[in-house]
């Protein structure tokens, strides 16, 4: 189960860095998030209601008060076996997803709206709106069938993650998972299927996505598509050797391409930390065990008391990678990739957050952070949501149908 992240008392980063209060600093002209995951149970409890007060690390409060303009919310699916039951199980739950974002949708008209181009992420930020974007990780959810591609489109899905962990029917993982029955090396990239889908994609002008794929399928996928493509959160293996993070090979060929690469702000991929990785898997065992279940369930685990308390013993024994040191997977990356190819994730309520960046609330201070590392304003535009809408609008001009 994907972790929704709270992040009990992480360090908030101070609002003045240098002479100048983050919040008094001057903003991007577009800040956006390619990856904000959403629960099942979203808009349907009180606490999951985006226009209300919640324990979410993003909702419509945060997001005004943080200055947060523009959001991929995720239609994300666990990866599951690769029969018909399978796949109708995952495209059910994906649709339960999609359903939810267009309810908050309709509830909060006044403050929020979907954009499916860029042109109306830009047409929302005049506006005074925020715009909700669509992204889908793990194409499992497909169900392998094309047509769904066609019907995620038409939703208002804009980028589509080929894998997640465990190997699909897609591509595989760079993380494959023993209880799937995965061999611990990939021995292909891309299917057929995953073949077939990202030829649609290109079609579509659905940007492909290949954060989560394994390093073969990313080479295969930058051979077959004929549009720039995406990693909606990845960051940089020179610095943390995880497997789901992009080698510096990785990152230039993604480049060249004419693609973007958003570092993600999940802490394992920040810095290697096996002491805290292993407290926090011994408190969530503890924690499923107390409330009578096999296995911990973020959505119903995560809120818990002694779950937070946990995690608060956890961050003083072991503080969590910081805003940064987030920071320095950007400014490598970009030394790798070019300004032009690097953007942000902050895969918020899905595992991410980091000390001085612990919610949307703090999006101001993560730009200054930014600055204190060296990046000028027009660097930070790009950062902030200028290179992934110049890639979306690419993908999209390159489209040869629309919606199927």
């Amino acid at each position: 189960m994907k972790t929704f992240g709270l992040l009990g008392g992480a360090i908030a980063l101070a609002l003045a860095l240098a002479s100048t209060p983050a919040a008094a600093q001057k903003d991007p002209p577009i800040t956006l998030d390619t990856h904000v995951d959403i629960p099942f149970a979203y808009m349907h409890e009180a606490r999951f209601d985006f226009g209300k007060q919640t324990p979410m690390q993003v909702d419509l409060d945060k997001m005004r008060r943080g200055g947060l303009d523009a959001v991929f919310f995720i239609v994300y699916v666990d990866q599951g076996p690769l029969t018909p039951a399978g796949y109708a199980h995952a495209v059910s739950q994906a649709k339960r997803k999609y359903d939810a974002i267009d309810l908050m949708l309709k509830t909060y008209p006044n403050d929020i709206r979907l954009a499916t181009t860029p042109a109306q992420v830009r047409a929302n930020k005049a506006a005074g709106k925020l715009s909700a974007m669509i992204g889908v990780e793990n194409g499992y959810s497909l169900g392998h069938d094309i047509k769904n591609l066609d019907i995620a489109y038409k939703r208002g899905a804009r980028y589509v993650g080929l894998a997640h962990m465990g190997n699909n029917d897609l591509c595989t993982s760079s993380t494959p998972e023993a209880d799937l029955g995965d061999t611990p090396l990939p021995e292909y990239g891309l299917t057929d299927f995953g073949r077939a889908v990202v030829k649609r994609d290109n079609e579509l002008g659905i940007m492909v996505d290949v954060s989560h794929s394994s390093d073969a399928c990313v080479r295969d996928v930058l051979a077959l598509s004929t549009s720039p493509v995406i990693a909606s959160h990845s960051s940089s293996r020179a610095i943390d050797p995880h497997p789901r993070n992009l080698s510096d090979d990785l990152l230039r060929a993604i480049a060249a391409k004419g693609g973007v690469i958003q570092a993600v702000a999940v802490g394992e991929f920040i810095k290697l930390d096996p002491a805290r990785d292993l407290a926090v898997k011994a408190l969530q065992a503890q924690v499923a065990k107390q409330a009578g279940d096999k296995s911990f369930d973020s959505e119903k685990h995560e809120y818990l008391p002694a779950y937070i308390e946990g995690m608060k013993r956890i961050d003083a024994a072991f503080p969590p990678a910081s805003v940064d040191e987030y920071v320095a997977h950007i400014k490598h990356m970009v030394q790798v990739a070019g300004i032009d190819h690097v953007g942000i994730a902050s895969d918020f309520d899905g595992g991410g957050g980091l000390g001085g960046w612990t919610d949307a609330t703090q999006t101001r201070s993560l730009t200054a952070a930014l600055r204190k590392a060296g990046f000028n304003d027009d660097d930070i535009a790009k950062i902030w949501g200028g290179n992934l809408l110049r890639v979306w609008d690419e993908v999209t001009k390159r489209a040869t149908v629309h919606g199927g």
